[in-house]
């Protein structure tokens, strides 16, 4: 679809949601000269209230870049160069090398790992292309290495999958607890809201879980030092204390859930000094934390990759619920437990069934009376959808190494960054026999390892549909026309499946894909049914469930009290506390953890094309507690060799006192296109969960030491200041929590940009408040390192 687009000066305005994280920001944008030249939060939108990060400020320097890729590319063999066809060639092409490896090797044989990135109208298609037509279950998201364990924490513990909160809950807690999350930089404009209500409400309490003293925990009243792989007996000996205490909602726990007597001798009967003990944190602050819970009339959990990015985080999402069911703190207004969300449409995209054991309206392939439904809805014979289970994201990239799967298609995500172990999968993308990758740029560290490269509209360049963290559903509209023969994602997945000679892809716009989507939700616990796409589009956006046209759709699950399990009742887990899978020794005696910063998003595909947010943090780093390196003689600012079992990095040394001792914390961000040695995915391990199978990027054993033949370092000052706080200036509220606009003008066409008002008066680039030399007293001075650590 094309967009009115004016090249001489006249604009154009729109809203979309912003394509970074989980919050769901809504953006009204200006158009000019074919590009975005403003950028604000949309005040009345519930998910932002018109806030917006430094991130979503800048969008308008990122979208149209000289590194777009324009047109179709694809090679006939390895060793030949890619050259640039039409559209028609290309699905020519690449369907007949699908039906060939399909007719060769099975159906089996090939695989789609997509994104939490793509809209719920492409990932649907996706679905019903792989699993629907081909007859394969090899599809999978990128979201089985942040969102994976919370999906199977919620669906066991409460019977389905979506968080029963949402954002308003903030205003109505009187105590918010963030549980491995580095909010303030990996949601910074609902931790915006968090700031708020305290701030309006001094008796609120937050309390902060993390073994690193991050931006978040310098906020929160108490910060709880976990140890690494410590949050389940930390969380067992809580709930211990809260059964010893008395402080659980009988009438609750009777009336409501089942499991109980179980989950409670369980804690009782373990030995209690090895539970405290394993936490890492000491017996008085681990009863200090059961305080302030028994104490608490609303009591909200915030959690994200610190507990899922675990070979066990499934039971650590186990862990928060039951602390949950044990209080009554479920199904009522300001209290509950919330997974956030770190991409735009993860939550989307566990609607559709991109998972590999999801199928569209959270049903399953497992399950037959699933498989017969959709196949009926879809007019596809029994027996279409595959009984066996698919590959998921580290299992497909396996089988790509071993030559069991041999054709990948890749869509919206760069796994040669993002995924672990890193030497693994570009092995395994070498040995396939047909790597598709689908994204908007080119060269990425995926992209330059593909056979064929398919050019994708952005998210201001289309029109599509996207859920957000607390179940908000929203329209977001095209404001712009992509660049070359780009097209949005669903389109591509059309036409490649009328390409393969499948019925049921002849759609002409992405409403009817939804249109069809949202009918397989029906009755499910994800109902859209009453969410019509021109429904959708003249509200906005709308929660689920909202079962009929007619329905305002819902804030809050679980108010009833009645969970979509057989009987009707929530679930305790007990839990026994597992140690991760590698563990430290005389040879690798520190713990590695990763995550993200506050200025960069996933593997910079976008960020590292601003040059504000490369500007502020242009190069990757290892954070270390200055005791630590002062053991291997390391200086602030030295250049130091950090290996793992399965690789080393060079990165230059930051100091953080907030670290625990014996962890050290590399955003993961950086690529092999910035630099040999820096991509933190080098050193993680490929071990996964036993139902989740979401990878452990939270712990593996490294050991640290100077680099040979490195420069000096430079002076200690210049590496020790807190160079990642928040950009405040472009996330504001008013004091009555009704956030103005922060306006952002982007590049100019000549390169120029223009300042216009942001917070406290300053221009929103000219921000005045940035590190500062250590010792002065100026905002930002200081001798730690705060970098994020949202856990992705």
């Amino acid at each position: 679809m094309a967009v009115e687009s004016h090249q001489d000066g006249r604009t154009t305005q729109g809203e979309a949601i912003c394509p970074y994280c989980g919050v769901g920001c809504r953006l009204w944008m200006e158009a000019a000269y074919g590009g975005l030249i403003r950028i604000k939060g949309v005040a009345d939108a519930p998910a932002n209230l018109g806030g917006i990060c430094a991130k979503g400020a800048t969008l308008g320097q990122v979208i149209q870049t000289p590194d777009r890729l324009m047109m179709p590319q694809f090679r006939t063999h390895r060793e030949k160069e890619r050259r640039p066809v039409g559209w028609a060639e290309a699905l020519q092409w690449v369907s007949g090398r699908f039906r060939e490896i399909i007719s060769k090797h099975g159906p089996h044989a090939v695989a789609f790992y997509g994104s939490g990135q793509l809209d719920s109208e492409a990932g649907y298609l996706a679905v019903k292309l792989f699993k629907g037509s081909i007859g394969t279950n090899n599809t999978d998201s990128n979201s089985r290495l942040c969102m994976a364990a919370a999906v199977a924490g919620y669906r066991t513990s409460l019977g389905a999958d979506g968080p029963p909160t949402c954002y308003a809950d903030i205003d109505l807690s009187d105590c918010m607890v963030v549980w491995g999350s580095n909010m303030a930089e990996a949601f910074p404009v609902t931790f915006d809201r968090v700031r708020a209500r305290l701030k309006a409400n001094p008796e609120v309490d937050l309390i902060v879980v993390d073994p690193r003293r991050t931006n978040t925990a310098e906020v929160a009243k108490l910060h709880v030092p976990v140890a690494p792989g410590g949050d389940i007996p930390l969380m067992n000996a809580v709930g211990r204390l809260l059964i010893e205490r008395d402080a659980v909602d009988r009438r609750f726990v009777e009336d409501h859930t089942e499991g109980f007597e179980a989950y409670r001798d369980s804690l009782l009967q373990a030995d209690w000094r090895e539970m405290v003990e394993a936490s890492g944190v000491s017996e008085a602050l681990v009863r200090t934390l059961a305080k302030r819970i028994a104490g608490a009339r609303r009591w909200l959990t915030f959690y994200c990759q610190g507990l899922n990015q675990s070979t066990v985080g499934m039971w650590k999402n186990n862990s928060v619920i039951n602390l949950h069911l044990l209080t009554g703190q479920i199904g009522k207004p300001g209290a509950g437990p919330f997974s956030l969300t770190g991409q735009p449409n993860a939550m989307g995209g566990r609607e559709v069934g991109l998972l590999a054991q999801a199928l569209p309206g959270y049903r399953f392939t497992e399950d037959p009376g699933h498989r017969a439904e959709v196949e009926e809805y879809w007019g596809r014979a029994e027996g279409t959808i595959s009984a066996r289970p698919g590959l998921t994201a580290v299992e497909m990239f396996r089988a790509l190494e071993s030559g069991r799967l041999k054709a990948v298609w890749i869509a919206a995500t760069n796994p040669a960054v993002s995924l672990p172990d890193l030497h693994h999968i570009r092995r395994a993308l070498a040995k396939a026999e047909l790597v598709v990758v689908q994204d908007p740029y080119h060269p990425t560290e995926t992209s330059l390892l593909a056979d064929v490269l398919l050019p994708t509209s952005q998210w201001a360049e289309k029109t599509f549909t996207s859920t957000n963290s607390e179940r908000l559903v929203s329209y977001s509209e095209q404001v712009i026309n992509p660049p070359g023969l780009a097209w949005p994602d669903w389109q591509i997945i059309a036409r490649f499946g009328e390409a393969m000679g499948y019925p049921g892809f002849d759609f002409h716009d992405s409403s009817q894909v939804w249109d069809e989507f949202i009918e397989l939700t029906a009755g499910r616990p994800c109902d859209m049914s009453g969410m019509a796409s021109a429904r959708l589009r003249a509200s906005r956006h709308l929660r689920w469930p909202c079962p009929n046209a007619d329905h305002p759709g819902t804030e809050r699950l679980y108010l009833d009290r009645k969970f979509p399990t057989p009987n009707g009742r929530a679930r305790f887990h007990p839990r026994p506390h597992q140690p991760p899978r590698e563990t430290t020794d005389h040879e690798f005696p520190l713990v590695l953890t990763t995550g993200r910063i506050y200025t960069h998003w996933h593997t910079m595909t976008r960020t590292g094309k601003s040059p504000k947010l490369v500007q502020r943090e242009p190069s990757a780093y290892v954070e270390v507690h200055p005791d630590d390196a002062a053991s291997v003689g390391l200086a602030a600012g030295q250049l130091a060799e950090l290996t793992s079992r399965r690789g080393t990095l060079r990165l230059p040394v930051r100091f953080n006192p907030g670290l625990s001792r014996g962890l050290v914390f590399v955003p993961f961000h950086w690529g092999d296109q910035y630099g040999e040695q820096t991509a933190a995915n080098y050193l993680t391990i490929s071990a996964i969960g036993w139902i989740a199978k979401q990878p452990e990027f939270k712990f593996c054993a490294v050991r640290l030491a100077p680099a040979p033949d490195a420069p000096q370092p430079e002076p200690v000052f210049a590496r020790t200041v807190r160079s990642e706080r928040p950009l405040k200036p472009v996330v504001v509220k008013t004091e009555q929590m009704t956030p103005r606009s922060v306006e952002t003008v982007c590049a100019e066409p000549d390169g120029a940009t223009a300042a216009v008002p942001g917070a406290h008066g300053r221009s929103a680039h000219a921000r005045g408040h940035g590190p500062g030399p250590v010792g002065r007293g100026e905002p930002g001075a200081g001798v730690a390192v705060q970098s994020g650590d949202d856990h992705v």
